[in-house]
């Protein structure tokens, strides 16, 4: 078998966006693929890497490196900054590249802009979550967003493409500007939703039967299981906003068990209060193969890292529909040196 240098290609924003608009079912099933393949040992995917600095301590950037086997293999890795320093300038926290590399020769062969693609695949995994945890529970009513920004808009958007509606939308940010901007998306997108604002995360989390956390808290905020009783479904997109107690007290579902118990999240900081890993009840992944049961009685609590191989899967899908449309944007003689010697 011959094999070549594959042409190199970038993917702006602009073409990601159009190749994933609309089709939030299909991504949510190659997601769910993906978290199928994952389990069953045919990836690698190593702790993520964090860069951070001394004189920016609430920023980072952080690599993300895996390879994910199957049918049609791909290996890379991700690129994303968080700056939460942005927001309060009108722009994004977090920006993100993702380069994908040739199995056979180790050639990259596309770099794609990622922060459409890791929210994305946040997004997905989130409403596979609720889907796949309130499936022997009763479905939510009413879904509230603590934190609203880019990944709660997404949410939102793949909750109401996979068929998800809501008696009532809730929303608090500790900006209001965020809050109400936030509450009008969710008005243009899905007319005649009804949309609250509330002036505290309690309000909140005690109102709702489905409470999303996608917030920039580096540390816990949330500390009273108390404001749990009602036991919703909880989907921990940001990590960090639930202490140990509230972990503690809840059925702990994590996409993988050994990324989601590092770096100071709330199930790592529920491990370093108990020293063990008793209170991790399983992954998405078995809750989808059957072999794990969600109870009704008790508050859940979804808590996903994020895997690579994740942003692997959708960009390599973004890739491919963009070279299908005969779009692709290549560079040509990108690799100047293909001969040995010269």
């Amino acid at each position: 078998m011959e094999i070549t240098v594959p042409p190199f290609a970038v993917v702006p924003g602009a073409q990601v966006a159009q190749a994933l608009a609309g089709r939030e079912k299909e991504i949510v099933e190659l997601v769910e693929d993906t978290y199928r393949v994952h389990a069953s040992g045919a990836t690698v995917n190593p702790p993520s890497y964090f860069l951070r600095f001394p004189d920016r301590p609430s920023s980072r950037i952080i690599a993300l490196p895996a390879s994910l086997g199957g049918e049609s293999g791909v290996d890379g890795i991700k690129w994303i900054s968080s700056f939460p320093g942005n927001v309060e300038h009108g722009i994004p926290r977090a920006s993100a590249v993702l380069i994908l590399n040739d199995p056979l020769t180790g050639y990259p062969y596309a770099c794609l802009e990622s922060s459409i693609i890791s929210a994305t695949r946040t997004a997905a995994s989130a409403a596979s979550a609720a889907d796949r945890l309130s499936a022997d529970r009763a479905r939510p009513r009413r879904v509230g967003f603590v934190g609203t920004g880019l990944i709660a808009r997404y949410i939102h958007t793949f909750l109401a493409g996979t068929g998800w509606s809501f008696d009532e939308v809730g929303v608090f940010d500790l900006s209001p500007e965020s809050a109400a901007g936030f509450a009008g998306h969710v008005s243009r997108t899905v007319p005649g939703s009804a949309v609250t604002v509330h002036d505290s995360a309690e309000s909140l989390v005690r109102g709702y039967d489905l409470v999303v956390f996608a917030t920039v808290a580096g540390t816990p905020h949330v500390h009273d299981p108390g404001w749990f009783d009602h036991h919703p479904l909880v989907l921990n997109v940001s990590l960090r906003d639930l202490s140990a107690e509230v972990v503690l007290e809840s059925f702990t579902v994590l996409d993988d068990v050994e990324h989601c118990l590092k770096a100071d999240t709330s199930p790592h900081l529920a491990e370093q209060r108990t020293g063990n890993r008793d209170f991790v009840a399983g992954t998405l992944a078995e809750v989808m193969a059957g072999t794990l049961a969600v109870p009704a009685d008790r508050t859940v609590v979804f808590s996903p890292f994020g895997l690579g191989v994740l942003d692997l899967a959708v960009g390599r899908y973004v890739h491919e529909r963009v070279a299908r449309s005969g779009e692709l944007h290549t560079v040509d003689d990108f690799f100047h040196e293909l001969s040995r010697h010269g």
